[in-house]
């Protein structure tokens, strides 16, 4: 991971790790967020089982970092190419593990709109593979991406975990539903469990391409090709935008973090909030300092508001701070410099 120096608590954390190498799972391990955690895991030097389809992941992804970690590194990552919604497959990739990172999932708001019985069959059946598969081979630890649409139509800001109102979408339902099954298991079963409200995650190996991609790479793509930005109602819409690097340690820490740290859900964001024309102008000037031939982009053009999203999005992260040692290392700036150059160089 580029970007700035770790926290005290992840440093610890790493560095226990080091000495007592663990083996993880990490499903989804071709997608975005997956891919940085497996970079950062192999990285330390640990064992690496993954998991993906490939639906919405790409082995791009995993090539580019067999290219960014030593052979020996990359040797130990094991692949299973195979689907969530299998429990056999789940419990093949569960065996021996320690902890798991479960990120696979169908994302998207109105991708859940567009086909709420696939997203259900992913990310409701699918996640209750994983937490059947997980309790079965006795993991240690199952850390799970949850999301910051579960807070739904619930007015107050910041948002605290606590405090929720009515999904908005048939992805948040899907979202809520995986807390209250890993809520279930830790009662009926003893699995130790810790959900992650992701806050717009946003950073290198971010697919801009899709009807389905994230704001973001998307309009960076478009303002690279000299497209035009369009932006969902009228801009003001504002979101606690957060790097994939403070994602990855928020894994890691949540993995490892004490006993009565687990089995309850944690914000993971920054603690800001920025509209969508201020996003637009940051992005656009940070891609203008890689590309200085680069015209100034033409103004977005708004459109009508997108069904399902929340108008108003900010994070509470106080509680991560708390209990896990959570401490981001990037702030939107700070992402941004680092998404920049990705964007750019693909690399």
């Amino acid at each position: 991971m580029t970007g700035h120096l770790m926290p005290s608590a992840l440093d610890s954390t790493l560095a226990a790790l080091r000495v007592e190498p663990k083996r993880w799972l990490v499903t989804g391990v071709a997608g975005f967020i997956g891919s940085n955690l497996l970079e950062t895991l192999l990285r330390h030097d640990q064992q690496v089982v993954g998991l993906d389809n490939f639906a919405t992941g790409h082995r791009h992804n995993l090539q580019l970092v067999e290219k960014l970690v030593t052979p020996a590194q990359w040797a130990r990552f094991a692949l299973i190419e195979g689907d969530i919604r299998d429990l056999s497959q789940c419990q093949a990739a569960c065996a021996g593990v320690d902890y798991v990172l479960h990120q696979a999932a169908l994302g998207s708001v109105p991708r859940s709109i567009n086909d709420p019985v696939t997203t259900n069959a992913v990310n409701v059946d699918g996640f209750l593979n994983m937490l059947v598969a997980a309790r079965d081979a006795g993991v240690k630890r199952f850390v799970y991406a949850a999301s910051s649409s579960t807070y739904g139509d619930h007015p107050g800001l910041p948002k605290v975990e606590d405090l929720i109102g009515k999904p908005l979408s048939p992805y948040a339902v899907t979202k809520y539903v995986n807390e209250l099954y890993a809520e279930v298991f830790a009662r009926s079963y003893g699995v130790a469990a810790i959900g992650l409200r992701y806050f717009n995650v946003f950073g290198p190996r971010q697919d801009p391409e899709g009807a389905y991609a994230a704001v973001i790479p998307k309009w960076a793509a478009a303002i690279l090709k000299g497209e035009i930005v369009y932006i969902n109602g009228d801009g003001d819409t504002s979101r606690d935008f957060c790097f994939v690097a403070n994602a990855v340690q928020a894994n890691l820490l949540a993995a490892t973090a004490p006993a009565e740290a687990a089995n309850q859900v944690y914000n993971v964001a920054v603690g800001d909030q920025t509209t969508l024309n201020e996003l637009y102008a940051l992005l656009a000037a940070r891609l203008a300092v890689h590309q200085p031939a680069l015209a100034p982009p033409p103004p977005p053009v708004n459109r009508e508001f997108r069904a399902g999203d929340v108008r108003h999005s900010l994070a509470d992260i106080s509680k991560a701070r708390r209990l896990l040692g959570y401490a981001p290392t990037h702030r939107i700036g700070d992402g941004l410099d680092a998404a920049a150059r990705w964007y750019v160089n693909g690399a």
